[in-house]
């Protein structure tokens, strides 16, 4: 019951928070990028927020379990690819969407080719943002069934009606300064718990002499396939992904770009080892496990005093709500803004878009919680998520950035090829691609191939 009341007084004090901010919601600006108002330091809070969450501490502590220190390429594939949004794409797309009024990356598909564009991909990531929102109801489920015995389909729906709620009542303003308050709390946690379960350092090499522990346990590249897959798997995403880069819109200047998401890249790829490391421990100390991703909240159960464990509760509760109201704020301006406003009420006025957009996000709330009950596990959810994100978003997007003679066509073939291939080619492999390269490489490959025919084929046509 301790447990319990921690994270049902967290869960109070969030949406609390959320509903004072919400005070200074007075516009669709303010609820979509909060009046491109947010300092680095924000931008830097909601960031990490959002980029620490279910497969970034339950997840990755589970793969720290069974794989060892080759679990930081989770995390740490996700730092490479924001330091490459915060020193390339981001500034750039900033100045884009700063003058041209856009808010979400579906605005800026629309402005760079058209409106089909934009709502392919919004109707692509509809279904891979689900899977992911699923992925952190099910991590706040497992964290909520070892410490206080609740359900898996009670769990669930606790994390969604905690962060629809928040979210809902002031959009980007309410989620930037909850985020603010979360990073303090899940970087505390963390710390002081990592430092605590450090004492009895042996917990780690224990591990080596189990029988499930692989030969390649100790080795930062693991069996050499898996880091490259991560890479590959999510460095793209989290260079284009929707929900981020719209945080990255609601910037106040060039600068709070570079230094806000600079500073979360560093803070992500020195995290990355921390939940390898407390998988390992776990190891150690439990090392017959039902499911790896039970490692981190078994863990901080019966491992640590109540009041560190307390606190790492709240850092982990922390961390599976910041991602699911980042992954609610890209689903509710999805269909809000990009297929709502674009395809069915044009002339929909600010607060009829407000209204329809807080619908969405408990809609979208609601379906998740049902399919997180279906999922297996949160490993499954997001990858799901980051591989239909990548092929569907990454060409067309650095495209419309980097090259000028991309076009709605050449876009919109490179998004039905690059989905279809690396789908298909999932589906053929069980996921572990055509001889050890990635479905989602080959996607991509094939997807740049059909760019440059279809650009050729044009300007062949255009001579004419």
């Amino acid at each position: 019951m301790t447990f319990l009341a921690i994270l049902v007084g967290y869960a109070v004090l969030m949406v609390a928070l959320g509903a004072v901010v919400s005070r200074r919601v007075h516009a669709s600006g303010d609820f979509f990028v909060a009046g491109r108002k947010l300092s680095a330091g924000l931008v830097f809070s909601t960031l990490l927020a959002a980029n620490i969450g279910a497969g970034s501490t339950v997840g990755a502590t589970g793969l720290g379990y069974s794989d060892g220190f080759s679990a930081w390429w989770w995390v740490g594939s996700a730092g490479i690819g924001q330091l490459v949004l915060a020193l390339t794409v981001g500034p750039r797309i900033w100045r884009v969407a700063s003058k041209h009024n856009l808010y979400t990356a579906g605005d800026y598909l629309e402005f760079r080719y058209d409106r089909r564009v934009k709502g392919l991909v919004a109707l692509l990531l509809w279904v891979g943002s689900l899977a992911i929102l699923a992925g952190q109801l099910i991590a706040i489920a497992w964290v909520l069934n070892v410490s206080a015995g609740v359900s898996k389909p009670l769990g669930c729906a606790i994390g969604a009606a905690v962060s629809t709620a928040y979210f809902a009542f002031g959009g980007l303003h309410s989620a930037a300064r909850v985020n603010a308050l979360q990073v303090v709390v899940k970087l505390l946690g963390f710390a002081l718990a990592f430092v605590y379960l450090l004492g009895p350092i042996s917990g780690i090499f224990a591990a080596a002499s189990t029988t499930t522990a692989s030969s390649g346990y100790f080795s930062f590249f693991g069996d050499g396939v898996t880091p490259f897959r991560l890479l590959v798997l999510l460095a793209p995403s989290f260079i284009v992904s929707p929900g981020l880069l719209q945080k990255v819109f609601g910037a106040r200047d060039e600068k709070a770009v570079v230094a806000g998401v600079g500073l979360n890249a560093l803070g992500l790829l020195a995290f990355a080892i921390v939940p390898p490391l407390l998988g390992m421990l776990a190891k150690g100390y439990f090392p017959d496990l039902a499911k790896p991703e039970l490692a981190l909240p078994t863990l901080l159960t019966q491992s640590l005093p109540v009041w560190l464990g307390g606190l790492l509760l709240g850092a982990i509760f922390a961390a599976e709500l910041s991602t699911a109201d980042a992954v609610l704020f890209m689903l509710s301006t999805s269909l809000s803004k990009d297929l709502y406003k674009t395809f069915l009420r044009p002339n929909a006025n600010d607060q009829h878009l407000m209204r329809v957009a807080r619908g969405s996000a408990v809609a979208c709330g609601v379906v998740a919680a049902f399919l997180g009950v279906l999922l297996p596990n949160v490993i499954s959810a997001l990858t799901i998520f980051y591989t239909l994100l990548s092929a569907a978003l990454f060409l067309p997007l650095i495209a419309g950035l980097y090259v000028r003679a991309a076009t709605t066509r050449a876009a919109l073939t490179t998004i039905a090829v690059s989905v279809t291939l690396t789908l298909v080619c999932e589906l053929l492999t069980g996921g572990k691609g055509f001889r050890g390269i990635p479905s989602l490489v080959l996607g991509i490959l094939a997807g740049v191939f059909a760019m440059i025919a279809v650009i050729a084929i044009e300007r062949i046509r255009d001579r004419r």
